[in-house]
């Protein structure tokens, strides 16, 4: 049996379907049995658990072989890193309380760094709380997600162009695409591990321009990229509609990329294949 958190989103559900396409036993981790309901359908079981309820997350894990957990960035009721920190707590105590024997973690590229990287520290610090349980880790870093082009899609759709914070456009990143990211988790859980590891993925490159100009030809329309100055990093992302403290925290990870901070430090990496255009047309597609 693998637990699986985060089935709602994009990593979790692709883990959790290629589980269960390998005939393997799924535990799902959802916050409300609505949510489970799909899942149940399909053979999973379904445990109710709020990811910051350490109780909760023990019993759901308890029995498992095997466990996927990830931190759910979400905008903050009051301060990000607080509120953060104490999921990663409970959630790694929940980990240590369940006996489970392996843990796969969905973490970044950065996580080893204890700060200047916005919303990563909570990775760095659930890393390091997860390896004091005594579980066998496997944390894997993730560079870029192909889809974080639906954080900036509003202002692609509705004002015709692609936002880039950052210096230039024109600078090859990897980018990963979350189907591969969630294979690789269940593979990782199938195959077990004997050691605690970081596991860098790395996908195809591409610069910020090509995203916008994949977009171009999909959308059948030109697609310009529009340079946001540094010193509206902040407002614009408040524009889009979060809060300027959680604007603020986003904007200190773009100031990590720029100052060169994110870079593959792991035991070994993991080439993800996926291409951008295949991504984005998943993408466009449901948002029409």
């Amino acid at each position: 049996m693998y637990a699986i958190a985060g089935v709602t989103g994009h990593v979790g559900g692709y883990a959790a379907n290629e589980l269960l396409a390998r005939g393997e036993r799924v535990r799902v981790l959802v916050r409300t049995e609505a949510k489970g309901a799909a899942w149940a359908a399909r053979g999973a079981q379904v445990a109710v658990a709020d990811l910051g309820d350490r109780l909760a997350v023990a019993e759901a894990l308890r029995g498992c072989r095997g466990a996927f957990v990830l931190l759910p960035a979400v905008e903050p009721e009051v301060n990000f890193h607080t509120e953060q920190r104490r999921m990663a707590d409970a959630l790694a105590g929940g980990v240590g309380d369940s006996g489970v024997g392996h843990v796969v973690m969905l973490s970044s590229i950065g996580a080893e760094l204890s700060e200047g990287t916005g919303p990563l520290l909570p990775l760095h610090h659930l890393e390091n709380q997860l390896r004091t349980t005594g579980v066998v880790l496997s944390a894997l870093r993730s560079f870029h997600f192909q889809e974080k082009v639906e954080t900036v899609l509003g202002a692609v759709l509705e004002a015709g162009i692609y936002p880039n914070f950052g210096e230039s456009a024109d600078v090859p990143k990897p980018m990963n695409a979350t189907r591969d990211i969630g294979v690789t988790v269940a593979r990782t859980l199938v195959t077990g591990a004997e050691a605690s590891e970081v596991i860098d993925l790395e996908g195809p490159h591409y610069t910020e321009r090509q995203v916008a100009e994949t977009l171009s030809t999909i959308l059948e329309r030109p697609i310009p990229v529009v340079d946001i100055p540094r010193s509206d990093w902040v407002d614009t992302i408040v524009k889009g509609g979060v809060s300027r403290h959680f604007a603020e925290v986003l904007a200190e990870l773009y100031d990590a990329e720029e100052r060169g901070l994110l870079r593959s430090r792991g035991d070994r990496v993991l080439r993800c294949h996926t291409e951008l255009e295949r991504t984005l047309r998943d993408i466009v597609l449901v948002s029409a």
